[in-house]
């Protein structure tokens, strides 16, 4: 989330006006993530949140995130939902930008997990992944494998900018990626972008899931490699095997991994350590000047690529799980 856009008073109040949800009383912008503009808003009904869809985020697949934040309400996962418009549509527009309005979820992100955290993440994302089976709407992920060499192509002349020797280890690594990242492994419905700022808790219990702008159909795994790499790394970079296990073991007290899974799991948080070290170098380099936006640090997924490149089997992340 940021501001990128800016929207004035008269005409967020024409486009609330169209929702039903009363009157506009005040408006906040969000600063915290990268993707989009977000505002808090205030109505004489509540509280919603505000989302226009700057340009990475392609319109045609708008469809596809605001249903399937629908569908997983519907199947009981805890996430916000998008409000319709007196019309029946989700998708409006405001200045210049693609809009939506999306209902507010109470709690907050924690900025210290915990080994019990990581467990109701692991437990909220296995259930994640059964309530979208059977999700109709199909999108591919645009930041898997095969977007990852046209990123970083984007960027490799100027990556030594950010660590020394940083481009040629990208490099090496992509190649190691491309040929060993795993096939045929469980797939669907994945939120692919579940960081601690994305899960909100109430107290001790956690209490929604949110931002689903990267969520795509791919490899389950994976998307339980990048809760790994997000909770489970200390601020010092260390790697946090309670949390880890914890994470592991929820999961599959829902969902349990299959051998194949279990056996790709080193190469699979490999892929999605490097994932986020080139969105976040890309962005390190290109975050437009007057964006009420702070660029993540790209060198603790550095870390994390290389601390994964010493890994060989599962029982690093988790042990024996029982």
């Amino acid at each position: 989330m940021a501001v990128y856009t800016e929207v004035n008073d008269d005409d967020l109040s024409a486009f609330i006006a169209g929702y039903g949800v009363g009157e506009l009383l005040s408006y906040k912008g969000i600063a915290e993530g990268v993707e989009n503009t977000n505002y808090m808003v205030h109505t004489t009904q509540g509280t919603f949140i505000l989302t226009l869809y700057e340009k990475r985020v392609a319109r045609e697949d708008l469809p596809y995130f605001l249903g399937l934040m629908e569908h997983l309400v519907s199947k009981g996962i805890p996430c916000p939902l998008p409000v319709k418009a007196a019309d029946g549509r989700m998708l409006g527009e405001l200045a210049g930008r693609a809009a939506a309005l999306i209902t507010f979820l109470e709690g907050f992100w924690t900025r210290r997990p915990r080994a019990e955290h990581c467990a109701q993440v692991g437990a909220a994302l296995a259930q994640l992944h059964l309530a979208g089976s059977d999700y109709q709407r199909t999108r591919a992920n645009a930041l898997g494998p095969q977007g990852w060499r046209p990123l970083f192509d984007r960027f490799s002349a100027r990556g030594d900018e950010i660590a020394p020797g940083l481009a040629a280890l990208i490099d090496r690594e992509l190649e190691c990626l491309t040929a060993d990242w795993p096939t045929g492994l469980p797939s669907g419905v994945i939120h692919a972008d579940l960081f601690p700022d994305n899960v909100f808790f109430v107290g001790e219990t956690l209490s929604g899931l949110i931002d689903f702008y990267f969520a795509c159909n791919d490899l389950l795994a994976y998307d339980l490699a990048i809760c790994l790499n997000a909770w489970c790394f200390e601020q010092d970079h260390q790697f946090n095997v309670t949390k880890s296990r914890a994470l592991i073991k929820a999961y599959e007290s829902v969902r349990p991994l299959n051998g194949d899974e279990r056996a790709a799991m080193p190469m699979l948080a490999r892929g999605a350590a490097m994932r986020f070290l080139l969105t976040r170098s890309y962005d390190w380099l290109n975050t437009p000047a007057g964006a009420i936006v702070k660029p993540h640090d790209p060198i603790a997924y550095l870390r994390r690529v290389r601390f994964h490149q010493g890994v060989g089997s599962i029982k690093t992340y988790c042990g024996e799980i029982d």
